[in-house]
């Protein structure tokens, strides 16, 4: 590893850090884990190339180690997630439910048309689409 590599890469509190970012290591590995070119994860993150290149080639070098930390972020917020989710649920079993006022109904229907209407567009628009790519076929046969 290089000392231009050392120096992007820090370790506060959160865990590996990109130097100069709020952008950890292991938010960088769920983008390239999930396939991400590595130029769409700079733009994404807001990264420079050196910075991109540096935190590659950090994981590169350190690859076990990185990846069991890695593994450990990701069972701990899988741990979070399943807690406050419990959490939700244990709170929505003990609040009743609020009674709609005739100003929420009617929020509620105008929601419901809008929707109705936005459908109906897509649909229209989808069907000229689909007839305007079929007409060159059929001109050509």
């Amino acid at each position: 590893m290089s000392t231009r590599t050392a120096s992007v890469i820090r370790r506060p509190d959160k865990g590996l850090t990109i130097s100069g970012t709020r952008v950890t290591l292991y938010a960088l590995m769920d983008y390239l884990h999930w396939g991400w070119p590595h130029d769409e994860i700079r733009d994404w993150l807001s990264l420079s190339d050196d910075q991109l290149r540096a935190a590659l080639d950090y994981i590169a070098a350190h690859e076990d180690e990185v990846e069991a930390e890695y593994q450990e972020v990701v069972r701990k917020a899988e741990e979070r997630r399943r807690y406050y989710e419990q959490l939700e649920r244990e709170h929505l079993a003990r609040t009743p439910p609020s009674p709609t006022t005739p100003e929420r109904a009617a929020l509620r229907a105008r929601i419901a048309a809008e929707r109705a209407r936005l459908d109906a567009e897509f649909a229209r628009e989808e069907q000229a689409h689909r007839t305007k790519e079929a007409s060159p076929e059929d001109a050509r046969q």
